[in-house]
């Protein structure tokens, strides 16, 4: 089963053709999509996708747009995620590079995701650029409080960041950059990722894969990340596959397993 664990087919590049690309996915044998909230106040806008049968949906504030609602509260965030079509809390995390909200304010709102990903036992799903001392202090220390489930989605940060996720029992996610001739660093890291705990996904519409890289990408090329990963791993397309899929259900366990 090849599924995509991240895509935001809400997203405006889609207004002239989702449909489309919602069937092209399906004809290139992508069985199941995440459709992720980049804010709470879009989260209609993204629940709505998850009337597809075949496509779920996260809660959640992107740390870019972390200023829209400085004050977000857990509770807020436990309220909407009742929803069952609702499978995970955030993206949600750090991102210092862009800086599009303040650093503060980040930090506060990411711990209002951590509290809602917590009570509802929904895996947070963790966004996460040019951060790394503080996202793994805010993890460990926040860990300590009580566990709770993690994914570093579309992980391209450093080798200690990954280390220290991955003793708090995170999962990791592959995206199309695994591709690109030169990323080998994030490709160092994804061989040290743990076997049982990575997933795949296209970002889209961002981070196109080679042989698509320029153009916007779409849920139907996420065999091409497939593959890469396979071979970065060693292992067959099967397994990867295999590996993939029982790894995503793992961590997304509130949706049933066909």
């Amino acid at each position: 089963m090849l599924i995509d664990s991240h895509v935001n087919l809400h997203a405006p590049h889609f207004d002239e053709d989702r449909d489309e690309v919602i069937a092209r996915a399906r004809a290139a044998g992508i069985a199941l999509m995440v459709n992720i909230s980049d804010k709470v106040s879009h989260f209609k806008a993204v629940r709505a996708l998850a009337d597809h049968p075949d496509i779920w949906c996260t809660v959640g504030t992107h740390p870019h747009e972390a200023k829209e609602n400085p004050e977000l509260s857990a509770a807020e965030l436990v309220a909407l995620a009742a929803d069952p079509r609702v499978v995970g809390i955030g993206e949600t995390g750090l991102d210092f590079h862009y800086d599009l909200s303040p650093r503060d304010i980040q930090a506060k709102v990411f711990r209002a995701h951590v509290a809602a990903a917590r009570e509802t036992g929904l895996p947070l799903v963790v966004h996460t650029r040019e951060a790394d001392q503080l996202m793994g202090d805010i993890l460990e220390e926040e860990y300590a409080r009580g566990a709770f489930k993690m994914l570093m989605h579309c992980y391209t940060s450093g080798a200690e960041l990954a280390a220290r996720a991955a003793a708090l029992g995170a999962w990791f996610s592959v995206s199309g950059i695994a591709t690109f001739k030169a990323a080998e660093d994030v490709r160092a890291v994804v061989r040290d990722m743990p076997a049982d705990r990575i997933i795949v996904e296209t970002d889209c519409p961002y981070l196109a894969p080679i042989p698509h890289r320029g153009r916007r990408n779409e849920p139907a090329y996420l065999p091409a990340v497939l593959a890469k990963l396979a071979e970065i791993r060693g292992w067959s397309a099967q397994e990867a596959e295999q590996n993939t899929e029982d790894a995503f259900f793992a961590l997304f366990d509130r949706i049933p397993r066909p």
